[in-house]
């Protein structure tokens, strides 16, 4: 795709990380087939082909977003299926991500609009507050029909009880059990226990932390380690993502430095993602890149992590058949495909694909 940028402009990092995924784009079509948006709804600005065309013309010439840039950039899903499909290795993610950052830099959404987002950002990364805010919200659920549009649909979602909290987890170091062979500690993690998972379904960390400790993993909590980032930063809200990002990256240097990590362990695709691509993110800042990258470096998905130590094989077939659905960021987003599928298979799972499992995202 030929660009028009000037010398100026290219002085921006960020604008010249745009022109060249912009420049690597041969307007083939082949992301039309696998995004779901334009295959749900037909029109070519709901196609990461559309997306970026309307990003060029915005970024070219420095100009505000329209309202029509707006709703086409805030319907994508950054499921990143056409990243995979890509030939040319157009890097969608951080076009996606940019163009989200100058919406919400220059376009005045309308009132409701803005609170709705604002509470979300104000939520959403911190647990304590979130969980608070979905107990208020299973109060008001039965008087749900008293609202409308969004707000009617957010409180329809609303769990009618919260899971109870398996535990605090924070700060907190959970040792080996010492089955694995070669020693009673294989070796050391930090886990990231997350922000809205951790209210919604805190199981699955428990979950983690014993399936590890089982495999001869010591697992660690930094307590200052919260939010990754990733869902402000989807959101357009740079600043707020880089400061969350940062306290997690510190925290996570600073457990390294004291007491050495083998990986960081992620169990949350989407912020896996995130986390994988702070080298990119911080790249510029003189301070926080290689210790931005070096979290990169150590980050692995609970799939991944779990097929570099080799998971304990099941004594017998279990004799079930189950559907493996992977998450669009992860199998898009983080390339990770075939590990889940063969620890289910080592689990004693027979393992069935979902058909068209790359287009549509898991629920």
């Amino acid at each position: 795709m030929q660009t028009r940028f000037t010398a100026e402009q290219l002085g921006d990092p960020a604008i010249a990380d745009c022109e060249r995924n912009l420049r690597a784009c041969v307007h083939c079509g082949f992301c039309l087939a696998t995004c779901p948006t334009y295959t749900l709804l037909g029109d070519e600005l709901d196609s990461p082909r559309g997306r970026i065309y309307l990003i060029k013309d915005m970024l070219e010439h420095d100009r505000p977003a329209s309202a029509e840039v707006a709703l086409h950039v805030d319907r994508c899903l950054s499921c990143l299926a056409c990243q995979t499909t890509c030939p040319s290795g157009v890097h969608y993610q951080h076009l996606i991500d940019h163009a989200r950052a100058h919406v919400e830099e220059t376009f005045q959404r309308p009132l409701l609009d803005r609170l709705l987002r604002d509470v979300l950002a104000r939520l959403l990364p911190y647990p304590g507050r979130f969980r608070l805010a979905l107990r208020l919200a299973g109060l008001a659920r039965p008087f749900r029909s008293l609202f409308t549009g969004r707000l009617a649909a957010m409180l329809a979602l609303a769990p009618a009880r919260l899971p109870r909290q398996e535990a605090a987890f924070a700060g907190e170091v959970f040792p080996a059990l010492g089955i694995a062979e070669g020693g009673p500690r294989r070796g050391r993690v930090a886990l990231l226990t997350g922000c809205a998972q951790k209210v919604i379904a805190p199981s699955i960390n428990a979950a983690t932390i014993r399936l590890l400790n089982r495999h001869g993993i010591e697992v660690v909590v930094p307590p200052a380690a919260g939010c990754c980032g990733a869902i402000v930063h989807h959101m357009g809200r740079a600043p707020q993502a880089r400061a969350l990002a940062l306290d997690t990256i510190r925290a996570w240097n600073d457990e390294a430095a004291a007491r050495g990590l083998d990986a960081i362990v992620v169990n949350t695709s989407g912020c896996g993602t995130e986390i994988k691509d702070y080298g990119h993110i911080f790249r510029e800042d003189p301070v926080w890149a290689e210790p931005a990258a070096r979290v990169s470096r150590l980050a692995r998905d609970i799939s991944e992590y779990l097929a570099e130590i080799g998971l304990k094989p099941a004594v017998e077939e279990s004799g079930l058949t189950v559907a493996y659905h992977s998450a669009c960021s992860l199998q898009h987003g983080q390339k990770v495909t075939g590990q889940p599928k063969a620890l289910l298979a080592a689990a004693g799972f027979t393992v069935r694909d979902v058909p068209e499992a790359e287009l549509l995202p898991p629920g």
